[in-house]
């Protein structure tokens, strides 16, 4: 079975961990390819592994996901040529200490990675980012229950009610377990915004589908930075 983690968060954790002689490329590939046929770095004739050398050779200690939507770029510094690509994308990769950025592509089988100039970012705290998706889960379920989430998706309300069943995310030697656990409620509470957005069936005013998406922004707001913060070296608590 796949792991659920986007493909920045993969290059994330298991690059990081490369980086810092954690696991070896072997692993590192495993890992981060899955179950494509292969992941290629456009424009050069060397691989993944190649150009985390290189960027290991620039300062890059680790490297970091930014997961983001119009008019929230969380975990992005610039420049605008490379927002605009990852923004196309939905996420990208950043290094931690040297100017490099990646943003993925799938085409066909096949994961293409970019390369991009990026400039230093900030990424969300790991408790804040924490603390804000457990608030906004709850508001959310919440919102959801007054707008009768069971009559027009009963899986979204099933999921709601059981926040415990959470996406088992696999995750290398040296990531936080606190981090781990963050990533998965990320990606549940994506989840969860995805599977109410697919449609608006069973709506009966636009008040209520306005209700209904201003109760599922935020959700997906915070399922993003919860994401950043876990999936970004430079936000881990230490030790």
């Amino acid at each position: 079975m796949s792991d659920p983690l986007p493909l920045s968060a993969r290059l994330a954790w298991w690059g990081t961990a490369w980086l810092r002689g954690g696991v070896g490329p072997d692993d590192l590939l495993d890992a981060v390819i899955g179950d494509d046929v292969s992941h290629l770095v456009v424009g050069t004739s060397g691989g993944l592994v190649t150009l985390l050398a290189e960027m290991r050779a620039d300062g890059a200690t680790g490297l970091g996901a930014a997961f983001v939507a119009e008019g929230d770029l969380v975990g992005l510094g610039g420049p605008p040529a490379f927002n605009d690509a990852a923004l196309a994308a939905g996420e990208a990769v950043v290094a931690v200490g040297a100017e490099h950025g990646l943003v993925p592509a799938r085409v066909g089988p096949v994961v293409e990675w970019t390369t991009h100039h990026a400039r230093r970012r900030q990424v969300p705290d790991v408790g804040e980012a924490d603390r804000q998706l457990r608030a906004v889960l709850l508001e959310s379920a919440d919102l959801m229950a007054s707008l009768d989430v069971a009559r027009w998706r009963p899986e979204v309300a099933d999921r709601l009610l059981d926040l415990r069943h959470r996406p088992a995310v696999t995750a290398p030697p040296g990531t936080p377990p606190r981090c781990v656990e963050l990533a998965s409620r990320g990606l549940q509470a994506l989840g969860i915004a995805d599977l109410a957005l697919q449609d608006d069936g069973g709506a009966l005013s636009s008040w209520e589908v306005e209700q209904r998406r201003g109760a599922l922004t935020p959700l997906a707001r915070a399922g993003r930075r919860a994401l950043v913060a876990a999936c970004s070296p430079e936000a881990w608590p230490p030790g």
